[in-house]
This record gives C-alpha cells, structure tokens and sequence, in this order.
C-alpha cells in the first residue's frame, strides 16, 4: 500500500452518515466540540459555516466541507439566524419532535463523521487544517468526490437491503478524496500533507510503516530512497515535524497497539514483529508513550 492508505489502516479509519437533513429558514446549529472529524454536504439551497478559525464561509449548491479535529463551529441558513445546540437538535430529532420547519426556504444537508481509533493521533491527522471547503467540480478528484456524495444520497432517498454498509463504505472512499481534492486547491510547503507529496519523503514513510520490524537506521533510510544522511534528516523533519527515527518508534508503537487488540500472540512476538528484539526494551518504550505496558493495554481493551 501506498503511505497514506497504510496510516489510514492503521488509524482505522471508520464513518458515520447521519441523515439527511431538511431545514426550513430561519435555521441554525451550533456545533459542540466533539472528538471526531465532521462533515457537512450542502444538497440543495444555502447556508453558511462559521469556521473553528473564525472565517465565514458561504456553501454552495453540492459544496462539502470537513472538520478534521472535531472543533466546535456553527452551520446556518444566515449569519443572523438563532442557532440550536447540536446535542438539543439530536435529541429532538431522536424524540420525533420537530425542528426547522417553520416553512421558509428549505436547505438540505447531508452530513456524517470520521473516527481514528488510536491515540495519539498520527501526525498527518494533526496536521490537517481546521476546515477544508470543497467548492469547485473541475478536477478529477473533485469530479469523483461529487459522484460518491451522489451516490450517498441515492442511498439515503431510497433505502434497500445494505444501504447502511453502502453509506459507510460511500463515506470512508469521500474520505480519501476530501484529501485528494484539498491537495489539488492547496500545495503545502510543510506538514504531513507535504511530505506525502514529496516521492522519496513518502518512499521513506513508506519503507518504515511497511517493515517497522526492520532494523532501520537514519543511514540505511537515507540510502534506500537516495539522499545524504543530513539532507534526508533535515527534509524529513522538516515536512513531518519530527525526526525519522522519533517517526519510527511511534509508528511501531501505533502497530503495536493494533496487534496487541487484534492479534493472539505473546508479547515477545509481538515485540519482534515491530521491531524490538528485547521484550524488556519494547515494554519500557510502550508504556512510555502510552502510559501502560502492553499486557495492561492488551487487558484494558479486552475488558472495555
């Protein structure tokens, strides 16, 4: 796999597509922080996004907008409109009562969220800004991110045998292309998102989350995707904001905490497939970076 599908393989990635929402003007939601990635698909009419950095933004028909960090914002058919608390209009909705439908100008939303399993999060979750629009359908990216959105709301206007299955796989492929697209209105010079477009960068990235039971070095790093020891150190991290090897240990810490949930082995074999060959070594550096040494972890998920 390339680098991006590995982290999000690791991360594991999972979807939620609430509904679709029709809201009559005056309408408005203010959003809570939450610990999961929002987003929000204008179908038809006309709202606004108060962004968690403070911008306004005005949605057009078939623009999407993303909230990689969960961070409070609002969403209103106007900037003068009163707004709901979010946790209020779920409740609401759960109670059958209704809401928004006093009967101006109707606004259809569908929206949903992404979830990371792993804390803490990888560092191309971090990096992400704290809204990204989607306004425009001319690019090839863009063009598939308006098909899968299509095809959510078929399934969301005609419910049939899987259509949840349907929604959730829909919303993990809109996932990849949210960062496709926003690649494509934005180059970064910094940040994950960079060093994902930069080839020996990833090819690095891709060396170390493929075999992190390899015994890597900053020199065999440096040789395998063809650049000076200091050169690579330097580039890498500057794009990713931490050094090769800190980069390695996390990332054999993040395969760790997956392996230890899903797979039976013991722990010195576990050890070994993420490259530690002392068991002591590995559970000195887990609970480091965790708080809990593996068997603890293993425990704590198993009984959750």
């Amino acid at each position: 796999m390339d680098a991006l599908s590995t982290i999000l393989d690791a991360t594991r990635l999972k979807s939620v597509v609430y509904s679709k929402f029709p809201l009559a003007a005056p309408w408005g939601l203010d959003i809570v922080q939450d610990e999961n990635s929002q987003f929000w698909r204008l179908v038809s009419g006309c709202c606004i996004v108060g962004s968690p950095d403070g911008r306004i933004i005005e949605l057009a028909e078939g623009d999407l907008v993303f909230v990689p960090h969960g961070s409070a914002h609002w969403i209103a058919d106007n900037s003068t409109s009163l707004r709901m608390p979010s946790p209020e209009f779920v409740k609401a909705r759960r109670a059958g009562i209704p809401v928004f439908n006093s009967g101006g100008v109707i606004t259809v939303l569908i929206a949903g969220h992404f979830e990371f399993d792993y804390q803490p999060l990888h560092p191309f979750l971090k990096d992400l800004p704290p809204i990204i629009h989607i306004r425009q359908y001319v690019t090839e990216n863009q063009l598939l991110l308006k098909q899968v959105t299509q095809l959510m709301l078929e399934e969301l206007n005609n419910e049939r045998p899987g259509s949840s299955i349907m929604l959730k796989s829909l919303s993990e492929i809109m996932f990849i292309n949210i960062i496709r697209a926003y690649l494509e209105q934005v180059v970064p010079d910094s940040g994950f998102l960079s060093a994902l477009n930069d080839p020996r960068i990833s090819k690095a990235l891709k060396l170390m989350q493929d075999t992190p039971k390899n015994d890597w070095t900053l020199e065999s790093l440096a040789s395998e995707i063809g650049m000076s020891r200091s050169v690579f150190f330097n580039q890498f991290k500057k794009l990713v904001r931490e050094t090769p090897l800190s980069y390695l240990t996390n990332w054999r810490i993040r395969q760790a905490q997956k392996l230890l949930i899903m797979d039976n082995r013991n722990i010195s074999q576990i050890a070994l497939n993420v490259g530690y060959q002392s068991e002591a070594a590995f559970n000195r550096i887990f609970k480091s970076k965790t708080g809990l040494t593996p068997a603890a972890y293993r425990k704590s998920k198993f009984f959750k």
